[in-house]
């Protein structure tokens, strides 16, 4: 693949006019917005004014306006640090579309275009430098990067840096160094994923000075989720695929050969699906992930090798086909779908099997004890948030440290009524009893022992370790021999995710109370718990996506569609980067005669104009002047 920096033999100037200019409108003029979203403002402010920040923005909530645009505005060229390849040249592409000179440094260029682009920013011709986390921890590109003039450091996926997220790399442990190289340039931190624990570690490891920070919610109110226990895999598959005919989507599996004979099955019955994961050749990979980009009613079957950085805005849905590895891991993947705020769907089956698997991932992974307790400890959390029998919404904002559910009535706070379980309530069973005797046997047992000891305790087991403590002994010995392990381990899970119960990952996962458990015990609660699933409980069909084209605007629709699928392989880019489906929703709608016209709408920014307005513009008249 041809790198974007390098369609041009000269070193072309910087966009030195913007200097000085005002956020609002380089938004307007460049980028084509008339207003900011949310806390976009505030936070470009923030950099302008050179304090590090940390940014926790979900995908779609247009995190990379709030580094491009301080960038832009300070003298200098802003970093951009991705372990992200496609997203790399993804942004560059798109920068280069609305004027932006821009670039990028890793693994994919050959020595000639690294050393071009390295004349590029010596020169201070680049606005925006895209470097991978390993190239900047380099001492040599730290050298001639330290004689360059640098607006702003942006280090994005900030949640690699902690050890106890979901995605740790390595390299990212060095980005503390940045400090020291360039203590006076503003860092900023930005992530869609990260919980209390990890916004905490990325502060902290990467040395950010006193940060502002800014936590956007973590809510995408336009992704229905629904979730099935697995019976016949392929089967709820094409019955969910029914109402997502001729829109693009990705299905997750755990394996390569699942993935492989996943997409030839859909093939077979009329689908357009195509495999991606590591053990492909990087041609057929690049190829693939480009029809993805580029046509319409693609699916992608991947392992979640595939999907990070894309930039793609109508995925309408997200299939799991397998348990994700945690909840911070569904929440990034999912959030894959619907980033044009249009419906989308987030669909998972599970099943035992998941379980064991990623229980014997964990269990031979090369980690430390504690490590391999907290990676457990979010496994059954991800359960237990499968189990739910109340809106799926709020114990997954929960999670992440907004929201929290309403233990007196047992009730969550609101329900979104977009999701399973509030638009198909599941069958649920009066668990106060059982519950109850949980929790007591917890506090028995000094809440200082594991689930699998607090279950042998209930069920009047025999071991060494009950008899060696005289567990055999307490009230609550042999109190829950009704129930099967199994059962225990679906209340346990249900408790946690509902704040009744708590595992403590830093006392060997042992079992604790909270301050909500109380009020169950002395009986001041009715809980009633997920009945174990045992038939798949498919969503309700989410509406189609719908682009609200009526049967007189449909011809416009289509050859606008026609337009921008045309300037799209003349520039060879994915048609988004022409414009998203809201603009020309805009301009079927208001119907633009004029360049000025056409400028106003939403999207539409000056370099655009330039570029592609005339063909749009002629469309447009053509259109009206046959009706």
């Amino acid at each position: 693949m041809s790198s974007p920096q390098t369609e041009k033999s000269d070193i072309p100037p910087n966009t030195s006019s913007l200097t000085n200019r005002s956020p609002q409108t380089i938004l307007e003029s460049i980028f084509g917005y008339s207003e900011f979203r949310d806390q976009q403002q505030t936070i470009i402010e923030s950099a302008i004014e050179g304090r590090d920040s940390l940014v926790i923005m979900p995908t779609g909530g247009g995190k990379s306006l709030c580094y491009q645009i301080p960038a832009l505005v300070r003298e200098g060229t802003g970093i951009v640090i991705s372990p992200l390849i496609a997203l790399m040249q993804d942004q560059v592409s798109a920068l280069m579309q609305v004027g932006i000179q821009a670039a990028f440094l890793n693994s994919t260029l050959t020595d000639m275009e690294t050393a071009k682009v390295i004349e590029q920013m010596q020169a201070g011709a680049l606005d925006l430098l895209y470097i991978a986390p390993e190239r900047i921890n380099q001492p040599a590109t730290r050298n001639w990067l330290s004689n360059c003039n640098i607006s702003l450091i942006a280090i994005d996926e900030a949640h690699c840096v902690s050890q106890w997220g979901h995605d740790f790399r390595q390299d990212y442990l060095m980005l503390n160094q940045l400090k020291q190289n360039f203590p006076n340039v503003p860092r900023m931190a930005l992530t869609a994923t990260a919980t209390p624990r990890s916004q905490i570690d990325i502060v902290n490891n990467l040395e950010l000075n006193t940060p502002a920070k800014f936590v956007s919610s973590f809510d995408r109110p336009n992704i229905h989720y629904a979730v099935a226990a697995k019976s016949d895999a392929k089967k709820q598959l094409l019955k969910f695929l029914t109402g997502h005919r001729d829109e693009s989507g990705i299905i997750y599996c755990l394996s390569r050969k699942r993935v492989e004979s996943t997409a030839a099955w859909l093939n077979d019955r009329g689908l357009t699906a195509l495999p991606y994961h590591a053990g492909l050749a990087a041609q057929t990979r690049a190829e693939n992930q480009a029809r993805f980009l580029r046509e319409d009613a693609v699916i992608m079957v991947a392992t979640i090798a595939f999907g990070m950085g894309i930039d793609k805005p109508d995925v309408r849905f997200v299939a799991h086909m397998n348990l994700p590895k945690s909840l911070e891991s569904y929440y990034q993947e999912t959030g894959r779908a619907g980033r044009d705020g249009e419906p989308a769907e987030a669909f998972m089956i599970y099943g035992l099997d998941d379980v064991v698997q990623l229980s014997q991932f964990i269990d031979n992974s090369d980690t430390s004890v504690e490590y391999k307790r907290n990676e457990k400890s979010k496994l059954d959390a991800l359960l237990g948030w499968c189990e739910v029998t109340e809106c799926r919404r709020q114990p997954l904002l929960d999670y992440f440290g907004e929201g929290s559910l309403d233990a007196a009535s047992n009730k969550t706070a609101t329900a979104c009524n977009f999701c399973d379980t509030c638009q198909t309530p599941p069958k649920t069973w009066d668990a106060t009893e059982a519950a109850q005797k949980l929790l007591s046997c917890v506090y028995r047992v000094n809440q200082r022992f594991a689930l699998g000891h607090v279950i042998d305790v209930l069920r009047g087991k025999k071991t060494e370790r009950i008899e060696q403590f005289n567990h055999d002994k307490l009230s609550t010995y042999g109190i829950g021999v009704n129930l099967s392990q199994n059962q225990w381990r679906s209340i346990t899970r249900q408790l946690i995710v509902r704040g009744l119960l708590r595992v403590d990952t830093e006392r060997y996962n042992n079992l604790t109370l909270t301050d909500a458990s109380r009020e169950l015990l002395q009986g001041q609660l009715t809980l009633l718990l997920r009945e174990d699933i045992s038939e798949p409980r498919l969503s309700k069909p989410v509406k189609k996506h719908s682009n609200g084209v009526s049967e007189e605007d449909s011809s416009l629709w289509d050859a606008l569609r026609d337009c921008r699928k045309e300037l799209a392989d003349e520039h060879s880019i994915p048609p988004y980067m022409v414009f998203h489906d809201a603009t020309l929703m805009e301009m079927m709608e208001t119907h633009p005669r004029s360049t000025e016209q056409l400028l106003s709408i939403s999207g539409v920014g000056q370099s655009k104009l330039d570029k592609f307005g005339e063909a749009f513009l002629k469309v447009i008249n053509e259109h009206l002047a046959s009706v």
